[in-house]
Protein backbone atom coordinates (compact mmCIF):
# COMPACT_ATOMS: atom_id res chain seq x y z
CA UNK A 1 0.00 0.00 0.00
CA UNK A 2 1.48 3.33 -1.10
CA UNK A 3 1.84 6.00 1.58
CA UNK A 4 1.46 9.73 1.16
CA UNK A 5 3.83 11.86 3.23
CA UNK A 6 3.41 15.17 5.04
CA UNK A 7 5.53 17.21 7.38
CA UNK A 8 2.75 17.49 9.97
CA UNK A 9 -0.46 15.49 10.36
CA UNK A 10 -3.10 16.66 12.81
CA UNK A 11 -5.62 14.16 14.14
CA UNK A 12 -8.86 15.85 15.19
CA UNK A 13 -10.58 18.95 13.79
CA UNK A 14 -11.82 20.69 16.94
CA UNK A 15 -10.49 24.10 18.10
CA UNK A 16 -7.01 22.77 18.94
CA UNK A 17 -6.68 20.90 15.66
CA UNK A 18 -7.95 23.75 13.53
CA UNK A 19 -5.64 26.36 15.03
CA UNK A 20 -2.66 24.00 14.71
CA UNK A 21 -3.53 23.32 11.05
CA UNK A 22 -3.98 27.01 10.22
CA UNK A 23 -0.71 27.91 11.93
CA UNK A 24 1.15 25.20 10.01
CA UNK A 25 -0.38 26.34 6.71
CA UNK A 26 0.49 30.00 7.38
CA UNK A 27 4.06 28.83 8.12
CA UNK A 28 4.18 27.23 4.65
CA UNK A 29 4.40 23.70 6.05
CA UNK A 30 3.04 20.59 4.34
CA UNK A 31 0.13 19.75 6.67
CA UNK A 32 -2.94 17.51 6.56
CA UNK A 33 -6.00 17.18 8.78
CA UNK A 34 -7.63 13.86 9.77
CA UNK A 35 -11.33 14.30 10.58
CA UNK A 36 -13.50 11.40 11.76
CA UNK A 37 -16.77 13.28 11.30
CA UNK A 38 -18.67 14.10 8.08
CA UNK A 39 -17.87 17.79 8.52
CA UNK A 40 -15.10 19.80 10.14
CA UNK A 41 -15.41 21.35 13.58
CA UNK A 42 -14.94 18.55 16.09
CA UNK A 43 -17.00 17.83 19.18
CA UNK A 44 -17.01 21.52 20.08
CA UNK A 45 -19.18 22.32 17.06
CA UNK A 46 -21.25 19.13 17.02
CA UNK A 47 -21.96 18.36 20.69
CA UNK A 48 -20.13 20.73 23.00
CA UNK A 49 -19.51 24.45 23.17
CA UNK A 50 -21.59 25.70 20.25
CA UNK A 51 -24.91 23.79 20.60
CA UNK A 52 -24.99 23.88 24.41
CA UNK A 53 -24.22 27.61 24.57
CA UNK A 54 -26.74 28.36 21.81
CA UNK A 55 -29.30 26.38 23.80
CA UNK A 56 -28.40 28.23 26.96
CA UNK A 57 -28.67 31.61 25.22
CA UNK A 58 -32.17 30.80 23.93
CA UNK A 59 -33.30 29.83 27.45
CA UNK A 60 -31.77 33.00 28.90
CA UNK A 61 -33.64 35.12 26.36
CA UNK A 62 -36.84 33.28 27.20
CA UNK A 63 -36.33 34.07 30.89
CA UNK A 64 -35.74 37.76 30.13
CA UNK A 65 -38.96 37.89 28.10
CA UNK A 66 -40.96 36.12 30.78
CA UNK A 67 -39.73 38.57 33.40
CA UNK A 68 -40.52 41.61 31.27
CA UNK A 69 -44.07 42.90 31.88
CA UNK A 70 -44.24 43.99 28.22
CA UNK A 71 -43.93 40.37 27.01
CA UNK A 72 -44.73 37.88 29.77
CA UNK A 73 -48.42 37.64 28.90
CA UNK A 74 -47.72 36.38 25.37
CA UNK A 75 -48.78 32.73 25.06
CA UNK A 76 -45.96 31.68 22.72
CA UNK A 77 -43.40 32.89 25.24
CA UNK A 78 -44.99 31.01 28.11
CA UNK A 79 -45.31 27.69 26.31
CA UNK A 80 -41.89 27.35 24.64
CA UNK A 81 -40.42 23.92 25.45
CA UNK A 82 -37.09 22.14 25.20
CA UNK A 83 -37.75 20.73 21.75
CA UNK A 84 -38.53 24.22 20.38
CA UNK A 85 -35.50 25.79 22.03
CA UNK A 86 -33.03 23.15 20.80
CA UNK A 87 -34.37 23.40 17.25
CA UNK A 88 -33.87 27.15 17.33
CA UNK A 89 -30.27 26.66 18.52
CA UNK A 90 -29.37 24.37 15.58
CA UNK A 91 -28.69 27.31 13.23
CA UNK A 92 -25.53 28.21 15.17
CA UNK A 93 -24.15 24.68 14.66
CA UNK A 94 -24.78 24.83 10.90
CA UNK A 95 -23.11 28.23 10.61
CA UNK A 96 -20.06 27.04 12.56
CA UNK A 97 -19.65 23.87 10.49
CA UNK A 98 -19.84 25.89 7.27
CA UNK A 99 -17.28 28.38 8.56
CA UNK A 100 -14.80 25.66 9.57
CA UNK A 101 -14.99 24.04 6.14
CA UNK A 102 -14.34 27.40 4.46
CA UNK A 103 -11.26 27.96 6.63
CA UNK A 104 -9.62 24.75 5.38
CA UNK A 105 -10.53 25.44 1.78
CA UNK A 106 -9.19 28.99 1.94
CA UNK A 107 -5.86 27.75 3.32
CA UNK A 108 -5.60 24.78 0.93
CA UNK A 109 -5.29 22.24 3.75
CA UNK A 110 -5.98 18.64 2.67
CA UNK A 111 -8.68 16.98 4.78
CA UNK A 112 -8.75 13.18 5.02
CA UNK A 113 -11.98 11.83 6.48
CA UNK A 114 -11.90 8.68 8.56
CA UNK A 115 -10.73 7.16 11.84
CA UNK A 116 -6.94 7.17 12.34
CA UNK A 117 -4.67 4.87 14.33
CA UNK A 118 -0.91 4.60 14.61
CA UNK A 119 1.11 1.86 12.92
CA UNK A 120 4.39 3.36 14.13
CA UNK A 121 5.58 6.78 15.26
CA UNK A 122 5.72 8.08 11.68
CA UNK A 123 2.79 6.22 10.12
CA UNK A 124 -0.97 6.17 10.60
CA UNK A 125 -3.73 4.22 8.93
CA UNK A 126 -6.98 6.03 8.17
CA UNK A 127 -10.14 3.95 7.84
CA UNK A 128 -13.33 5.27 6.25
CA UNK A 129 -15.84 2.47 5.73
CA UNK A 130 -14.07 -0.18 3.68
CA UNK A 131 -11.44 2.28 2.43
CA UNK A 132 -8.02 2.24 4.10
CA UNK A 133 -5.03 4.47 3.47
CA UNK A 134 -1.61 4.92 5.03
CA UNK A 135 -0.11 8.35 5.69
CA UNK A 136 3.36 9.27 6.91
CA UNK A 137 4.55 12.39 8.71
CA UNK A 138 7.58 13.76 10.50
CA UNK A 139 5.33 15.09 13.26
CA UNK A 140 1.83 14.38 14.58
CA UNK A 141 -0.38 16.58 16.75
CA UNK A 142 -3.16 14.69 18.52
CA UNK A 143 -6.19 16.92 19.05
CA UNK A 144 -8.94 14.30 19.25
CA UNK A 145 -10.84 16.01 22.08
CA UNK A 146 -13.02 14.26 24.62
CA UNK A 147 -16.46 12.75 25.12
CA UNK A 148 -18.74 12.24 28.14
CA UNK A 149 -17.47 9.65 30.61
CA UNK A 150 -19.75 6.60 30.44
CA UNK A 151 -19.33 4.07 33.26
CA UNK A 152 -20.38 0.51 32.45
CA UNK A 153 -22.89 0.37 35.31
CA UNK A 154 -25.14 3.03 33.70
CA UNK A 155 -27.52 1.94 30.92
CA UNK A 156 -27.04 4.67 28.33
CA UNK A 157 -29.09 2.67 25.82
CA UNK A 158 -32.26 3.37 27.81
CA UNK A 159 -34.31 6.18 26.21
CA UNK A 160 -34.58 8.04 29.54
CA UNK A 161 -30.83 8.12 30.28
CA UNK A 162 -28.70 10.82 28.63
CA UNK A 163 -25.22 12.30 28.65
CA UNK A 164 -24.23 15.82 27.58
CA UNK A 165 -23.95 14.69 23.94
CA UNK A 166 -27.19 12.74 23.61
CA UNK A 167 -29.28 15.25 25.59
CA UNK A 168 -29.04 17.54 22.59
CA UNK A 169 -31.30 15.04 20.81
CA UNK A 170 -34.00 15.11 23.50
CA UNK A 171 -37.27 15.63 21.60
CA UNK A 172 -39.70 16.43 24.42
CA UNK A 173 -39.91 18.56 27.54
CA UNK A 174 -39.61 16.47 30.71
CA UNK A 175 -41.30 17.56 33.90
CA UNK A 176 -38.40 16.56 36.15
CA UNK A 177 -34.70 15.88 35.51
CA UNK A 178 -32.07 14.31 37.75
CA UNK A 179 -28.53 15.47 36.93
CA UNK A 180 -25.73 13.33 38.31
CA UNK A 181 -22.61 15.42 38.64
CA UNK A 182 -22.50 19.10 39.59
CA UNK A 183 -19.39 20.24 37.77
CA UNK A 184 -19.41 22.85 35.04
CA UNK A 185 -21.52 20.80 32.60
CA UNK A 186 -23.96 19.62 35.27
CA UNK A 187 -24.42 23.16 36.62
CA UNK A 188 -24.90 24.61 33.14
CA UNK A 189 -27.59 22.09 32.21
CA UNK A 190 -29.24 22.49 35.61
CA UNK A 191 -29.79 26.18 34.85
CA UNK A 192 -30.93 25.42 31.28
CA UNK A 193 -33.60 22.94 32.35
CA UNK A 194 -34.68 25.01 35.34
CA UNK A 195 -34.93 28.07 33.10
CA UNK A 196 -37.61 26.21 31.15
CA UNK A 197 -39.60 25.57 34.31
CA UNK A 198 -38.44 21.95 34.63
CA UNK A 199 -37.80 20.60 38.13
CA UNK A 200 -34.13 19.71 38.58
CA UNK A 201 -32.46 17.46 41.16
CA UNK A 202 -28.69 18.10 41.09
CA UNK A 203 -26.54 15.39 42.68
CA UNK A 204 -23.24 16.81 43.94
CA UNK A 205 -20.63 14.62 45.68
CA UNK A 206 -18.79 17.73 46.95
CA UNK A 207 -19.83 20.00 49.81
CA UNK A 208 -20.52 22.96 47.50
CA UNK A 209 -20.91 23.79 43.83
CA UNK A 210 -17.77 24.45 41.76
CA UNK A 211 -15.46 24.69 44.76
CA UNK A 212 -12.56 25.99 42.59
CA UNK A 213 -14.42 29.31 42.33
CA UNK A 214 -14.31 32.19 44.78
CA UNK A 215 -16.64 31.35 47.69
CA UNK A 216 -18.76 34.45 47.14
CA UNK A 217 -19.35 33.49 43.50
CA UNK A 218 -20.20 29.90 44.48
CA UNK A 219 -22.72 31.13 47.04
CA UNK A 220 -24.34 33.41 44.47
CA UNK A 221 -24.63 30.55 41.97
CA UNK A 222 -26.25 28.28 44.56
CA UNK A 223 -28.73 30.98 45.51
CA UNK A 224 -29.80 31.75 41.95
CA UNK A 225 -30.02 28.10 40.90
CA UNK A 226 -32.31 27.64 43.90
CA UNK A 227 -34.41 30.57 42.70
CA UNK A 228 -34.79 28.83 39.33
CA UNK A 229 -36.04 25.69 41.05
CA UNK A 230 -32.89 23.55 41.24
CA UNK A 231 -32.62 21.36 44.33
CA UNK A 232 -28.97 20.65 45.13
CA UNK A 233 -28.06 17.46 46.99
CA UNK A 234 -24.57 18.15 48.34
CA UNK A 235 -22.24 15.40 49.61
CA UNK A 236 -24.44 12.77 48.01
CA UNK A 237 -23.08 9.88 45.94
CA UNK A 238 -24.74 7.88 43.19
CA UNK A 239 -25.42 4.22 43.97
CA UNK A 240 -27.59 2.83 41.16
CA UNK A 241 -30.62 3.56 39.02
CA UNK A 242 -33.74 1.70 37.98
CA UNK A 243 -35.05 2.51 34.50
CA UNK A 244 -38.76 2.11 33.81
CA UNK A 245 -40.94 2.86 30.79
CA UNK A 246 -42.27 6.06 32.35
CA UNK A 247 -39.53 7.12 34.80
CA UNK A 248 -36.07 6.60 36.24
CA UNK A 249 -35.42 6.10 39.95
CA UNK A 250 -31.97 7.17 41.15
CA UNK A 251 -30.68 5.58 44.36
CA UNK A 252 -28.10 7.48 46.41
CA UNK A 253 -25.64 5.90 48.82
CA UNK A 254 -27.34 7.77 51.66
CA UNK A 255 -30.49 5.72 51.04
CA UNK A 256 -32.41 8.49 49.26
CA UNK A 257 -34.45 7.73 46.15
CA UNK A 258 -35.23 10.31 43.46
CA UNK A 259 -37.84 9.71 40.78
CA UNK A 260 -37.64 11.72 37.56
CA UNK A 261 -38.62 11.61 33.90
CA UNK A 262 -35.02 11.50 32.67
CA UNK A 263 -31.47 11.30 34.05
CA UNK A 264 -28.57 13.33 32.69
CA UNK A 265 -25.19 11.78 33.55
CA UNK A 266 -22.69 14.66 33.77
CA UNK A 267 -19.89 13.11 35.77
CA UNK A 268 -16.69 13.91 33.88
CA UNK A 269 -15.24 13.37 30.42
CA UNK A 270 -12.90 10.91 28.70
CA UNK A 271 -10.17 11.70 26.18
CA UNK A 272 -10.73 10.26 22.70
CA UNK A 273 -7.62 8.09 22.54
CA UNK A 274 -9.04 4.57 22.64
CA UNK A 275 -9.01 4.10 18.84
CA UNK A 276 -5.52 5.51 18.22
CA UNK A 277 -3.68 2.24 19.05
CA UNK A 278 -1.20 4.15 21.17
CA UNK A 279 0.45 0.90 22.21
CA UNK A 280 2.00 0.76 18.73
CA UNK A 281 4.08 3.85 19.54
CA UNK A 282 4.73 3.24 23.23
CA UNK A 283 2.25 5.78 24.56
CA UNK A 284 -0.30 5.15 27.29
CA UNK A 285 -3.26 7.32 28.22
CA UNK A 286 -4.40 7.69 31.83
CA UNK A 287 -7.61 6.21 33.25
CA UNK A 288 -9.65 9.02 31.68
CA UNK A 289 -8.06 8.59 28.22
CA UNK A 290 -5.87 11.69 28.55
CA UNK A 291 -2.30 12.13 27.35
CA UNK A 292 0.52 13.60 29.41
CA UNK A 293 2.57 16.35 27.75
CA UNK A 294 5.53 18.49 28.78
CA UNK A 295 5.63 22.28 28.77
CA UNK A 296 5.95 22.23 24.97
CA UNK A 297 2.87 20.02 24.46
CA UNK A 298 5.17 17.15 23.54
CA UNK A 299 4.28 13.59 24.57
CA UNK A 300 6.80 10.96 25.63
CA UNK A 301 7.28 10.20 21.92
CA UNK A 302 9.43 13.08 20.69
CA UNK A 303 7.72 13.67 17.32
CA UNK A 304 4.17 13.42 18.68
CA UNK A 305 2.44 16.37 20.33
CA UNK A 306 -1.03 16.77 21.85
CA UNK A 307 -3.33 19.69 22.72
CA UNK A 308 -6.89 20.46 23.75
CA UNK A 309 -9.25 18.36 25.82
CA UNK A 310 -7.24 15.21 25.13
CA UNK A 311 -4.55 16.49 27.55
CA UNK A 312 -7.07 17.33 30.29
CA UNK A 313 -7.28 20.58 32.25
CA UNK A 314 -8.64 23.14 31.57
CA UNK A 315 -10.77 21.47 28.84
CA UNK A 316 -12.02 24.76 27.42
CA UNK A 317 -12.48 25.49 23.72
CA UNK A 318 -10.72 28.84 24.15
CA UNK A 319 -7.67 27.23 25.75
CA UNK A 320 -7.66 24.40 23.19
CA UNK A 321 -7.45 26.89 20.34
CA UNK A 322 -4.36 28.55 21.83
CA UNK A 323 -2.81 25.22 22.84
CA UNK A 324 -3.11 23.93 19.26
CA UNK A 325 -1.35 27.00 17.88
CA UNK A 326 1.34 26.73 20.57
CA UNK A 327 1.91 23.01 19.90
CA UNK A 328 2.38 23.80 16.22
CA UNK A 329 4.79 26.61 17.06
CA UNK A 330 6.84 24.20 19.17
CA UNK A 331 7.47 22.35 15.90
CA UNK A 332 7.62 25.04 13.21
CA UNK A 333 8.51 28.26 15.03
CA UNK A 334 10.05 27.68 18.48
CA UNK A 335 10.90 31.38 18.90
CA UNK A 336 7.18 32.22 19.03
CA UNK A 337 6.21 29.34 21.33
CA UNK A 338 4.34 30.13 24.54
CA UNK A 339 2.79 27.83 27.11
CA UNK A 340 -0.83 28.66 27.90
CA UNK A 341 -1.11 29.53 31.59
CA UNK A 342 -3.36 32.48 32.45
CA UNK A 343 -6.68 31.16 31.22
CA UNK A 344 -10.01 32.82 32.03
CA UNK A 345 -12.77 30.48 33.15
CA UNK A 346 -16.16 30.90 31.48
CA UNK A 347 -19.09 29.00 32.97
CA UNK A 348 -22.35 29.40 31.08
CA UNK A 349 -24.85 28.93 33.83
CA UNK A 350 -27.77 31.34 34.11
CA UNK A 351 -26.45 33.86 35.18
CA UNK A 352 -22.99 33.15 33.77
CA UNK A 353 -19.67 33.21 35.60
CA UNK A 354 -16.19 34.19 34.49
CA UNK A 355 -12.98 34.52 36.48
CA UNK A 356 -9.25 34.94 36.05
CA UNK A 357 -6.49 35.05 38.63
CA UNK A 358 -6.56 34.18 42.30
CA UNK A 359 -9.57 34.05 44.60
CA UNK A 360 -9.87 35.07 48.24
CA UNK A 361 -9.33 31.56 49.59
CA UNK A 362 -6.08 31.13 47.66
CA UNK A 363 -4.72 34.53 48.69
CA UNK A 364 -5.60 33.86 52.32
CA UNK A 365 -3.73 30.55 52.21
CA UNK A 366 -0.72 32.29 50.63
CA UNK A 367 -0.87 35.05 53.29
CA UNK A 368 -0.99 37.80 50.68
CA UNK A 369 -2.38 41.15 51.93
CA UNK A 370 -5.29 41.95 49.63
CA UNK A 371 -8.43 44.06 49.46
CA UNK A 372 -11.60 43.78 47.41
CA UNK A 373 -13.69 46.18 45.35
CA UNK A 374 -17.20 45.27 44.24
CA UNK A 375 -19.80 46.58 41.84
CA UNK A 376 -23.31 45.15 42.02
CA UNK A 377 -25.09 45.07 38.70
CA UNK A 378 -28.30 46.39 40.24
CA UNK A 379 -26.47 49.72 40.61
CA UNK A 380 -25.13 49.80 37.02
CA UNK A 381 -27.24 51.86 34.61
CA UNK A 382 -26.81 49.50 31.64
CA UNK A 383 -28.02 46.52 33.70
CA UNK A 384 -31.01 48.54 34.91
CA UNK A 385 -31.88 49.38 31.30
CA UNK A 386 -31.60 45.78 30.04
CA UNK A 387 -33.34 44.30 33.08
CA UNK A 388 -30.40 41.95 33.73
CA UNK A 389 -29.42 43.43 37.05
CA UNK A 390 -28.49 40.20 38.87
CA UNK A 391 -24.76 39.91 39.38
CA UNK A 392 -21.55 41.40 40.62
CA UNK A 393 -18.02 42.32 39.50
CA UNK A 394 -15.34 41.67 42.09
CA UNK A 395 -11.79 43.01 41.78
CA UNK A 396 -9.18 41.57 44.14
CA UNK A 397 -6.00 43.67 44.43
CA UNK A 398 -2.84 43.85 46.53
CA UNK A 399 -3.33 46.05 49.59
CA UNK A 400 0.02 47.84 49.22
CA UNK A 401 0.79 47.94 45.49
CA UNK A 402 -2.79 47.95 44.12
CA UNK A 403 -1.74 45.20 41.65
CA UNK A 404 -4.77 43.34 40.27
CA UNK A 405 -4.67 39.76 41.56
CA UNK A 406 -8.04 38.41 40.47
CA UNK A 407 -11.21 39.28 38.59
CA UNK A 408 -14.43 37.45 39.45
CA UNK A 409 -17.69 38.19 37.68
CA UNK A 410 -21.17 36.74 38.10
CA UNK A 411 -24.09 37.85 35.95
CA UNK A 412 -25.09 38.68 32.37
CA UNK A 413 -22.12 39.10 29.99
CA UNK A 414 -19.65 37.96 32.66
CA UNK A 415 -17.57 36.07 30.09
CA UNK A 416 -17.22 39.30 28.07
CA UNK A 417 -16.68 41.64 31.02
CA UNK A 418 -13.78 39.62 32.48
CA UNK A 419 -11.51 40.34 29.51
CA UNK A 420 -11.12 44.00 30.45
CA UNK A 421 -9.59 42.94 33.76
CA UNK A 422 -7.56 40.23 32.02
CA UNK A 423 -5.95 42.83 29.76
CA UNK A 424 -4.84 44.95 32.73
CA UNK A 425 -3.61 41.92 34.71
CA UNK A 426 -1.35 40.96 31.81
CA UNK A 427 0.52 44.28 31.99
CA UNK A 428 3.87 44.51 33.75
CA UNK A 429 4.77 46.64 36.76
CA UNK A 430 2.75 49.76 37.56
CA UNK A 431 0.57 49.30 34.45
CA UNK A 432 -1.21 46.51 36.32
CA UNK A 433 -2.94 48.64 38.92
CA UNK A 434 -6.36 49.41 40.33
CA UNK A 435 -5.65 53.02 39.36
CA UNK A 436 -6.14 52.16 35.68
CA UNK A 437 -9.86 51.78 36.32
CA UNK A 438 -10.00 54.94 38.41
CA UNK A 439 -8.32 57.03 35.71
CA UNK A 440 -9.95 55.58 32.59
CA UNK A 441 -13.16 56.94 31.07
CA UNK A 442 -15.67 54.21 30.18
CA UNK A 443 -18.63 54.65 27.85
CA UNK A 444 -21.86 55.27 29.72
CA UNK A 445 -24.09 53.38 30.06
CA UNK A 446 -22.11 50.15 29.65
CA UNK A 447 -21.44 47.06 31.72
CA UNK A 448 -17.73 47.99 31.53
CA UNK A 449 -18.54 50.87 33.88
CA UNK A 450 -18.70 48.24 36.64
CA UNK A 451 -14.89 48.30 36.71
CA UNK A 452 -14.82 51.97 37.71
CA UNK A 453 -17.52 51.43 40.36
CA UNK A 454 -15.66 48.41 41.79
CA UNK A 455 -12.33 50.26 41.67
CA UNK A 456 -13.68 53.19 43.68
CA UNK A 457 -15.22 50.78 46.17
CA UNK A 458 -11.87 49.04 46.65
CA UNK A 459 -9.78 52.22 46.68
CA UNK A 460 -11.96 53.71 49.41
CA UNK A 461 -11.18 50.68 51.57
CA UNK A 462 -7.43 51.36 51.63
CA UNK A 463 -7.26 55.20 51.43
Amino acid sequence: MASKSYEIIIIGSGPAGESAAMNAAKSKRNVAMICDKPRLGGNSAYHGTIPSKALRNSVRQLLVLNRNPMFRDLADVKTAGYEQIIKHAEHAVEEQLTMHTANYERNNIPVIHGSAHFLDKNTIEVVEGKKKSQLKAEYFIITTGSRPYRPEFVDFNHPRVFDSDTVLGLNHTPRKVTIIGAGVIGSEYASIFAGLGIKVELINPASSLLSFLDNEITDALSYHLGNLGVRCHHQEHFDKMECHDDSVITFLQSGKKIKSDIVLWANGRTGNTDRLKLENIGLKANSRGQLAVNDHYQTEVENIYAAGDVIGWPSLASAAFDQGRAACNAIVNPDEFFFIRDIPTGIYTIPEISTIGLNEQELTEQKVPYEVGKAYFRNIARAQITGEDVGMLKIIFHFDTLEILGIHCFGAQASEIVHIGQAIMSQKGEANSLKYFLNTTFNYPTMAEAYKVAAYDGYNRVF
